[in-house]
Parts: structure tokens; C-alpha cells; sequence
């Protein structure tokens, strides 16, 4: 257990001004020094070491009823983070304990511990409980598995597949006996990723040509699960690449998230008549329960090696909005974290 430095009276923390319509602007945001409260009865005040922007962020900042709430405006923004407890008011947790919550987008949170999770900083590092071992990991082991029933021997094609999420879904696929594993992505290097680091079978580059031929070309026996991160074009062309009895897992849509208008729907929907063909969508927060089987598998698979991972890292507090912008665009590889 560490000694925790005495905490400041003041911290920094990014409000939301306005409601971006389309690209968020800078001017939409702003990073406000606020007081820091000593922790109440049942609560600990966390330094925090590492906070995770991810697109659904970009859904929280509109009015739309969605499945979680929005952001309040003149309020500190939500995300994952982990941190070090300094001022404990509750037991069970200790100043020098390292926690997950969901207070980020600031230098200081006060967190009820029934909402802090202990993490331990010699398992893994502590990023990775942001992501391969967090709600990301979390996510591409649920959709993969459960939402789209993989099993052995199917052919998997996954968009978005040098993302945190995508990265973690080919691998498991490839772990598990998939007979064949394709992965878009949005650059030459991301394709070379793939391939020679995390193993996949083939991967394109969606810039690069119609996203439909260049799949037709990558799996010309087509495709059994395709786990959807972006929506759009390449939800389209799995659906017309589908096999019988193929599944779609839509996890994401980041091609359209910020769109004025609405986006055309595929225009081939008909398409799973004949293939008999299955598309549900899934949140990550209906799956909890196989938190204890997801960390049981996959951590030896981390530790292993056999399952790789890469992080993007932003520096400082300050950073924290172009680094969420910066998931948007797709500028990172694997998991975008600020570390603090």
C-alpha cells in the first residue's frame, strides 16, 4: 500500500457547454477547475491515473433518449477511469487502493465504493482494466460469443478491427477455432496490424475500394458472424456476403454518429431471407455476468501473450477532449487512453 499524496483543494474537469449537432466543436467544451469534496459516509475520493474516451461518448452528449442518459450541461462528463484512492471514508477500501469507476473526465472523483471496483496493479497494468481487461474487452467477448453465438469453424468478418474492441473480437475468434477471420480498418497500417500482429486471416483497408467487393475478395466463401463497429457501407456488404444461418452482432456505428440526417438503412435486407439470416444489436451492460468466465479466460490469454493488445496514450488532463475527438476519426490503435 502506497502513501497517497495529500490532495489539492482543486481540480480540473471537462463540462459540457452545449450540444454538438454534427462534429463536436471545441467551443462545445471547456475545462473548469472545480473544488474537490472530502468523500462522504460510504465514499472514497480517487486520484485518477488513467481515463478512457470511447465513441459512445458522442451519443451521451445529444438530448435523444437513448440507453444511457445524456450528459448534463455545466456538469463534469462520466467514463471509465481508474485511479488511486487518497481519503477513504468507507470500508473495505484503503487510501492506496487502486479502483475502476466511472468518474472520469477529471483529475479528482468522489466514488461511493458500492460503485468502485478494486483492481490490482500487479495482475496487469493498470490501462488494461480500461480495456482489454474492462468494459472493451468485455464487449468483444460478449458479442462475439453469446450475442453472435460463434463456434467453431465459422468464418468472421469484424469492422473496425484495429479498435479496442475489434482488435480483442478476431482474436478471440481466431483462439476459439474460427476457420477464417477478415478485418477492415482505415489505414495500410492498420490492415498490416492485423494481419501480421493480431493474426488475422485478411484484412483491407475500407478507403481503398467498395467495401463490398473488397469483402467478396477476402472471403470469397463468405462470412458466418460479422460483428458490426461501424455500420453504414460495411453492415450493407456482410449482409450481402452472409452465409445460411449467419449472424450479425451490431455493436457499433461509428460511420454515423455524427450525421444530421439519418443514414440509409442497408438496402439489401431481403438478403437474409434467403440466408436465413440474423442481425441483434447488444449493450455490453447486459452481459455483467460473464465477467467472472471473461476474466478467467481471457486473462491467461493476456499473460500468455496469446492474445495482444495495443494502446493508444494521450498525456494529460488537458488532452482529454482531442483525444476523444481523436477516436472519432480513428486516429488511434487499439484502446485510446489519457493518462493523467
Amino acid at each position: 500500500m502506497s502513501d497517497a499524496p495529500t490532495p489539492p483543494a482543486t481540480g480540473r474537469a471537462w463540462h459540457l457547454l452545449s450540444r454538438p449537432v454534427g462534429w463536436p466543436e471545441p467551443t462545445d467544451f471547456e475545462l473548469v477547475e472545480t473544488e474537490i469534496p472530502a468523500p462522504g459516509e460510504g465514499e472514497v475520493l480517487v486520484r485518477n491515473l488513467y481515463l478512457s474516451v470511447d465513441p459512445y461518448m458522442r451519443g451521451r452528449m445529444s438530448a435523444a433518449k437513448s440507453y444511457v442518459a445524456p450528459y448534463e450541461l455545466g456538469k463534469a462528463m462520466q467514463g471509465g477511469a481508474v485511479g488511486e484512492v487518497v481519503a477513504s471514508n468507507a470500508e473495505g477500501l484503503a487510501v492506496g487502493d487502486h479502483v475502476l469507476h466511472f468518474y472520469g473526465w477529471r483529475e479528482y472523483a468522489v466514488v461511493e465504493a458500492k460503485n468502485a471496483v478494486r483492481v490490482d496493479p500487479e495482475a496487469a497494468p493498470l490501462s488494461a482494466y480500461l480495456g482489454v481487461l474492462g468494459m472493451t474487452g468485455l464487449t468483444a467477448y460478449a458479442g462475439l460469443l453469446r450475442t453472435a453465438a460463434f463456434k467453431e469453424g465459422d468464418s468472421v468478418f469484424v469492422s473496425g478491427a484495429a479498435g479496442a474492441v475489434g482488435s480483442q473480437v478476431g482474436q478471440i475468434a481466431k483462439l476459439k477455432g474460427a476457420s477464417r477471420v477478415i478485418g477492415s480498418a482505415g489505414s495500410d497500417e492498420k490492415v498490416e496490424l492485423l494481419v501480421k500482429e493480431y493474426g488475422f486471416d485478411a484484412a483491407f483497408n475500407y478507403k481503398n475500394g467498395k467495401v463490398s467487393d473488397q469483402l467478396r475478395q477476402a472471403a470469397p466463401d463468405g462470412v458466418d458472424v460479422y460483428f458490426d463497429n461501424v455500420g453504414g457501407d460495411h453492415l450493407e456488404a456482410a449482409i450481402g456476403s452472409l452465409n445460411r444461418d449467419g449472424r450479425i452482432a451490431v455493436c457499433g456505428a461509428i460511420s454515423v454518429y455524427n450525421n444530421t440526417e439519418p443514414a440509409p438503412g442497408p438496402r439489401n435486407l431481403a438478403r437474409l431471407i434467403q440466408t436465413r439470416g440474423r442481425i441483434e444489436g447488444f449493450l455490453v451492460g447486459d452481459h455483467y455476468d460473464l465477467q467472472p468466465q471473461f476474466v478467467q479466460e481471457v486473462g491467461p490469454w493476456i499473460r500468455s501473450g496469446e492474445l495482444k493488445y495495443r494502446e493508444t496514450v494521450v498525456e494529460g488532463i488537458e488532452n482529454n477532449l482531442e483525444a476523444f475527438l481523436g477516436v472519432l476519426r480513428g486516429d488511434n490503435t487499439g484502446k485510446m487512453i489519457v493518462k493523467l
